[in-house]
């Protein structure tokens, strides 16, 4: 398996995997237990074991509760108040890395607390998308705060990036769909190398017949993942719709559409308003490849990867290398 399918298969969960497991890693611990739950020591080697099957649970599927239940269990017994510190910020980057969830772990006696807290996050902040979307959408003004929260969090992991994307999935198939738009671009600006979230709106695009945005969205899907092509697919299907007995070709936008558009998802993607980025648009002091090696330098990959694409848009030189570098390393 090629590090580009390993990175695939790891940003999509595999509930299979996951259980299988998480399973060993219950049989370990049993193994390690005497029938009054504590650690026979001749056997503690087999709590080593469980946590690393524990640890594999959660690799393969983060969006089961019982894998993050099961590893936290498993480093209790090991008496690993780091460990279980660890798993709660992890879990709380797949979350969002809402700060008050950070703020959660100051002074808490993890081994005796940890459980505790791992519990009453899950239970707050459903993982699954089914059930949060039921927590959601039975609560009075619960869906306008966490489309309006959404903007504040941070969801540039893989991880957080997918939950995410199912989540706002549900909104769009109960009827949402102009938060779905709005809450897609946004998870998108953060990153875009989810091709599936490119590929959900486009599709949306699609059935709204806005043709335009749904072949920008398509583009972007299958620049990520080429061995879905996405993009192609939907040419094909408009050019059957429009006149397939005349042969008429369907035309994908216009350089000033997609120049547009990825000014736009620039934009989304900007921490902030840049001094250092408006000053040399101003004064158009700095080469413009210098800018995106200083977003680079700072981190703000997602705003690089789209200036860098605009740019290449606009026939600037060297820009196309720059952008085929930066989608590599979203990739991996």
């Amino acid at each position: 398996m090629t590090r580009t399918n390993i990175a695939e298969a790891l940003q999509h969960p595999r509930r299979s995997l996951g259980d299988r497991h998480r399973s060993q890693s219950e049989k370990y611990v049993s193994l390690a237990l005497d029938q009054r739950g504590e650690v026979i020591a001749d056997r503690a080697v087999n709590l080593e074991w469980g946590e690393q099957s524990a640890r594999q649970a959660v690799l393969y599927d983060f969006t089961n509760p019982d894998n993050w239940v099961a590893l936290v269990r498993v480093k209790s017994l090991l008496g690993d108040s780091a460990g279980i510190r660890a798993v709660l910020e992890d879990l709380f980057t797949v979350l969002g890395r809402k700060p008050e969830h950070i703020a959660q772990l100051e002074n808490v006696d993890f081994l005796s607390n940890g459980t505790i807290l791992l519990g009453a996050s899950l239970e707050a902040d459903p993982l699954d998308a089914d059930k949060w979307w039921k927590m959601v959408s039975q609560s009075d003004g619960m869906l306008e705060e966490f489309s309006e929260r959404m903007g504040s969090l941070d969801l540039s992991d893989r991880r957080a990036n997918v939950l995410f994307s199912r989540r706002i999935e549900r909104m769009r198939d109960s009827g949402h769909e102009e938060e779905f738009l709005m809450l897609s671009r946004l998870i998108l600006a953060q990153r875009p190398s989810n091709h599936e979230a490119w590929t959900s709106l486009g599709r949306m695009h699609e059935r709204r017949r806005e043709y335009s945005d749904a072949w920008l969205c398509y583009d972007q899907a299958q620049s990520f993942f080429p061995g879905k092509p996405v993009r192609d697919e939907f040419r094909s299907r408009m050019e059957r719709e429009i006149d397939g007995s005349k042969n008429t070709a369907w035309n994908p936008p216009g350089i000033s559409q997609r120049i547009d558009f990825l000014m736009k998802m620039e934009e989304m993607a900007s921490l902030d308003n840049g001094e250092i980025i408006q000053e040399a648009d101003e004064k158009e002091s700095l080469d413009p490849l210098d800018i995106i090696h200083q977003l680079i330098s700072e981190e703000r990959i997602s705003e690089a990867f789209f200036k860098s694409r605009r740019l290449a848009s606009e026939g600037v030189d060297g820009a196309m290398e720059m952008y085929e570098k930066l989608r590599e390393m979203m990739g991996e």
